[in-house]
């Protein structure tokens, strides 16, 4: 539901949902809490959140080294739930997503994991290593707590596999920019309208484009290719990563990263339609000299 409102609002905006990626419970508690408020003070339309795991195979290094501080300190499963619920106290209606493992919904069982989300307040669960097609392992649990689950689309998936994506997945859609994983060292997109294309056709939830999204100019791509939405991670958790041990300094770095980012987003559309208005080269009135110039060429008619 929380999803759904968010997107019609954006939808009626014609802007782009920003959603930023954090691991709970880094570099501590507090501060875990602390940078939650800094991003959506910022702009962020909802969250992303993961547990830090001993072998998260989707993430790449900068995710992989900012896993062991709340790993070392302690800080597992159950503490991320808690500090969610302290989340959803804050900001009732913003949605709340889970990024995880299926190793970490095993663990403690997979009703139990569900129920504790539901008692949080997440709105949505993402199993980075479960494919639509292993899907019944699952979706009942989920399915039972009123949990959305939310399926990746990668760039090479076939006809067959995109009918399932966007038949079961629920909140919104993981649309991948590239293939391999996550982090900023290779930020070239693949992800073609083709596929966008093909998901909208099927009638699939609200694409979130993420992978590779760091900066405003992969945001107008990502627009251009016709999503609702981006979803950064690494380069949050990389500023963290390097200023963890000044604290201050950290939170200033995200807050003014999460701004720069939200704003890119929440005006990307709005920049295509100028930038395609000026190549038709529409016509304008200079107030000047009362002549219609073509915003194309600069030429008076």
């Amino acid at each position: 539901m929380r999803y759904n409102k968010l997107f019609n609002s954006l939808k009626e905006r014609n802007q782009l949902a920003y959603i930023p990626f954090l691991l709970l419970g880094d570099p501590t508690e507090e501060l875990s809490l602390k940078l939650i408020d800094t991003l959506v003070k910022n702009g962020a339309d909802a969250l992303e959140l993961g547990f830090a795991f001993s072998d998260p195979v989707a993430d790449g290094p900068v995710i992989q080294a900012a896993s062991l501080r709340p790993l070392t300190n302690g800080f597992y499963v159950d503490a991320g739930f808690k500090l969610i619920s302290q989340v959803r106290a804050k900001y009732p209606d913003l949605p709340i997503g889970i990024l995880t493992y299926a190793n970490l919904v095993f663990a403690p069982g997979i009703e139990q994991f569900y129920d504790k989300a539901a008692r949080s307040g997440v709105d949505s669960v993402l199993i980075a290593d479960c494919p639509v097609e292993e899907r019944d392992l699952f979706s009942a649990a989920a399915r039972n707590c009123s949990i959305d689950t939310v399926y990746i689309a990668p760039p090479d998936a076939g006809p067959s596999s995109l009918e399932l994506i966007a038949n079961y997945s629920q909140g919104y859609t993981y649309v991948l920019s590239r293939k391999g994983i996550t982090g900023t060292e290779n930020s070239q997109q693949e992800t073609g309208t083709d596929l966008i294309e093909q998901l909208k056709q099927l009638q699939a939830p609200p694409l979130v484009q993420g992978f590779g999204i760091s900066k405003p100019e992969h945001v107008l791509q990502a627009a251009e290719a016709g999503v609702d939405g981006i979803i950064t991670g690494s380069a949050i958790v990389n500023l963290i990563n390097e200023h963890y041990n000044t604290p201050d300094k950290m939170l200033d770095l995200v807050a003014d990263y999460a701004k720069t980012m939200s704003d890119a987003a929440h005006n990307a559309r709005h920049q295509l339609k100028m930038v395609h208005t000026i190549e038709k080269g529409s016509n304008y009135v200079d107030s000047g000299n009362n002549q219609t110039a073509a915003a194309g060429n600069g030429t008076a008619s």
